[in-house]
């Protein structure tokens, strides 16, 4: 961002695109995003991007994991088609998960995070691209919600 002559933004510049901004994003929108960023997260904590094996951590899988089933009901209408790949993803980041730690995973667990109310099967229920769980800078590819 710059102004019209060239120089950098003032602070009061600055301030007054970020109130525009803030006018402009939803909740929602940063709830999403969120989300999408803990199954990235989670799947580099997983091991399961090429390149993070190192990174594996089940403490920390195990948070965003918790993570993401607290926030998957509160924007799963507003994912439309894509909610089927997020709950998709989150069943992988669950049994990498039970893999990793040696626990479990209970048929409960893996659907705990779809809706109460019965749904119909979303099509295509993987992540664009492939298998695996959405990826992140360093694993190639960056899922997000409609793109």
């Amino acid at each position: 961002m710059s102004s019209e002559q060239g120089r950098p933004p003032t602070e009061d510049e600055l301030s007054q695109a970020y109130e525009e901004e803030m006018k402009r994003i939803k909740v929602e929108d940063v709830l999403v995003q969120t989300l999408v960023s803990l199954l990235n997260l989670g799947g580099r904590r997983a091991g399961l991007v090429p390149g993070a094996e190192e990174e594996r951590d089940p403490q920390q899988l195990g948070q965003a994991i918790e993570g993401a089933r607290a926030l998957l009901p509160l924007v799963e209408g507003a994912l439309g088609d894509d909610a089927g790949q997020i709950r998709q993803a989150l069943s992988q980041l669950q049994m990498a998960f039970a893999r990793m730690t040696g626990a479990p995973v209970t048929e409960e667990e893996t659907r705990r995070p779809e809706p109460q109310a019965p749904s119909s099967p979303q099509p295509g229920g993987q992540q664009p691209g492939g298998q695996g769980p959405p990826q992140g800078p360093g694993g190639g590819r960056l899922w997000i919600p409609g793109q």
